[in-house]
């Protein structure tokens, strides 16, 4: 399983599929012999056709002791694909999902990331690309989008999802309480997690496939006449992967009471690797197998913890993400090795998994969409820029404090603290010697604007030269990401701790300076005197420049040659980080996110100026 997702390169932002499926030997045959693929016909189940409903996906044994699954009493077979809503443009879901349809899909999963949809304590944002539910004024979300193209789904709330995302899916405001125990019954976590569930949940509900009749009247209120042909969703899973963690035997079954207690009602799922399964699974929910490789042993030991239920693969693995400075792991692909890339084009394993369903259809699959066009636009010419000093007086005001504290302490954000970013901080120092800091992740120090080394988790030790009089010290720290999978998630805090030194004497008095590298940050530098750039500069900088892009905007890839460190941000949208170690040489720059003709594209570089920035029609890694 994923493991440092700060490490990762390409996190997975797009459509990685797996295949939860009815695994043929444990489950029933049709009358066709196994060499050849059962034929499957679901028009009628179909969450947009199916009218009359008493019952949901449920497992059953037939008189032979095989298990299968059936949908409203006929037997089926989940066919999933999993595309995350949160890693997509919500004005490319329909796209997306049409082609998961395409291929032979009849299934979309997706995690429900509560880090982003509760990034402020107790403030919840479900609006654009957070949007699961229908929303007056607003397209179709996404849940009932899935609906509306014949799609069933099933739901994985956490609250831990992994999925390759930062502390795995928890908000990072929990590492504030050391004593939080994440993951566990301690009673910080689950106060929080339950107050999270008691927004969530109520969205979920109207959304089931079969809503039971007692609270006809309130899907009747909230979604009109839609619950005479019920949601799309089939499943939900109960948290993620906890026999890989197993710190707390209760923990499960609060989770699975919790999400019961609030009225889910569809089929229960637990999900771990094979060793994790069995002290994964919590009574009352199906446990269900992720894989890399279709291993019978591994589905051997499941069929032996629950006999009479269907074999089901949640995830099975069709590539695996790259770290930073890596080779990329598959050379013959040009992505993630996802079935779909990152930009929703066709890929080798698309094909071949579309002619495997196809051979197994009583009908013909959909036909392919068309694929998104791609362009290459002028290059850009970072003509201004900032200092990264120059840029204080536009910042938040900053916080004064004795000593220093991580950025998840900061008192900023409602007490929330500050999840993604960098912080920056200062203090008047009088005499030279030996810096000591514990920091995460990495940081460049100075002394006034002069850089005069670098710090991170594996040097904690800079010498400070004799200096004359007193001067501002003053160290910026990146978060370069919170791991997502592992016991180490609850150690997580990034930034500075209260321990600075020199020569063993604690430095005190800091001003703390944010930089959350959100919108409204960017709104406040518009404010700001930018400098023309000179050809070459050295140190942290702003730079920006503009992307046109003509009249009618789409899809390209950024290259950025020469430029080694950094992020990119295109009308106050962040992009992602470049580093010229690879293995990603280019960022995907999907096309509603540019406006018709100019685009401000500002790029924060921590080392050294490059030239400019180009763009490209296909993605390139360094291998």
């Amino acid at each position: 399983m994923a493991y440092l997702s700060k490490h990762c390169s390409w996190k997975r932002i797009m459509a990685i599929f797996f295949l939860p499926l009815v695994l043929p030997g444990f489950a029933p045959r049709s009358e066709d012999s196994f060499k050849s693929p059962a034929r499957f016909s679901w028009s009628y189940l179909n969450p947009s056709k199916l009218k009359k409903r008493s019952v949901g996906l449920s497992t059953e044994t037939n008189a032979h002791g095989q298990a299968y699954f059936t949908l409203e009493g006929h037997k089926f077979m989940i066919v999933g694909g999993s595309i995350h809503y949160f890693r997509v443009p919500r004005e490319y879901w329909k796209d997306r999902l049409l082609k998961l349809q395409a291929c032979g899909f009849n299934t979309v999963t997706t995690y429900i990331p509560w880090n982003l949809h509760e990034q402020e304590r107790g403030k919840f944002d479900f609006s654009e690309i957070l949007d699961l539910e229908y929303v007056v004024f607003l397209p179709l979300a996404y849940v009932l989008l899935a609906k509306t193209l014949g799609l069933w789904v099933i739901l994985r709330p956490g609250p831990y999802i992994c999925a390759e995302v930062d502390l795995g899916g928890l908000p990072s405001w929990l590492l504030r309480n050391p004593g939080s125990n994440l993951r566990t019954t301690n009673k910080d976590f689950i106060e929080a997690v339950d107050k999270y569930f008691d927004h969530l949940i109520p969205k979920i509900l109207p959304l089931q496939a079969f809503a039971p009749t007692e609270r006809l009247f309130f899907i009747c209120h909230v979604f009109g006449s839609q619950y005479r042909r019920g949601g799309p969703v089939i499943a939900v899973q109960v948290e993620n992967e906890y026999g890989s963690f197993r710190n707390d035997k209760n923990y499960m079954e609060y989770i699975k009471k919790a999400l019961l207690n609030r009225g889910i009602v569809e089929l229960l799922l637990t999900s771990d690797n094979e060793s994790g399964i069995r002290i994964g699974s919590v009574k009352g929910a199906l446990a269900t197998i992720n894989v890399n490789s279709f291993i019978k042993d591994s589905f051997v030991k499941l069929h032996r913890m629950q006999n009479d239920k269907p074999i089901m693969i949640m995830e099975y693995w069709t590539g695996w993400y790259d770290s930073w400075g890596s080779k990329h792991t598959e050379k013959s692909a040009n992505d993630y090795d996802a079935v779909l890339s990152e930009a929703g084009d066709y890929t080798e394993k698309y094909f071949k998994l579309r002619k495997l369903f196809a051979s197994g259809s009583a009908r013909p699959l959909p036909p392919l969409p068309r694929l998104i066009p791609k362009a290459v636009y002028p290059s850009v010419n970072l003509s201004f820029y900032l200092p990264l000093f120059d840029i204080l007086p536009y910042l938040n005001k900053p916080v004064m404090l004795e000593t220093p504290v991580t950025m998840e302490n900061l008192p900023i954000n409602n007490g929330s603290g500050q999840p993604f970013g960098l912080v920056l901080y200062e203090t008047s120092i009088c005499f030279g010697g030996g810096l000591s800091a514990s920091v995460h992740d990495s940081a460049q120090v100075f002394l006034n604007d002069k850089s005069i080394g670098i710090l991170d988790e594996n040097n904690e030790f800079l010498h400070i030269p004799k200096i004359q009089g007193c001067q501002l010290l003053r160290i910026l720290v990146e978060n370069q990401g919170r791991i997502n999978f592992s016991w180490r998630i609850q150690s997580e805090q990034k930034g500075l701790n209260e321990a600075v030194t020199i020569n063993g004497t604690l430095l005190r008095n800091f001003t703390i300076y944010s930089l959350d590298m959100k919108m409204s940050f960017f709104e406040r530098l518009r404010s700001a005197s930018w400098r023309i750039a000179p050809k070459t500069y050295k140190g942290p900088a702003f730079y920006w420049g503009s992307l046109n892009v003509g009249s009618f905007p789409t899809d390209t890839f950024l290259h950025l040659p020469n430029w080694h460190y950094g992020f990119v941000f295109i009308n106050g949208r962040n992009l992602g980080r470049y580093w010229d170690i690879g293995p990603q040489k280019t960022l995907y720059l999907p096309g509603p996110w540019l406006h018709p003709e100019d685009n401000d594209v500002i790029v924060f570089e921590k080392i050294e100026k490059g030239f400019y920035i180009q763009t490209r029609k296909k993605p390139q890694l360094q291998n």
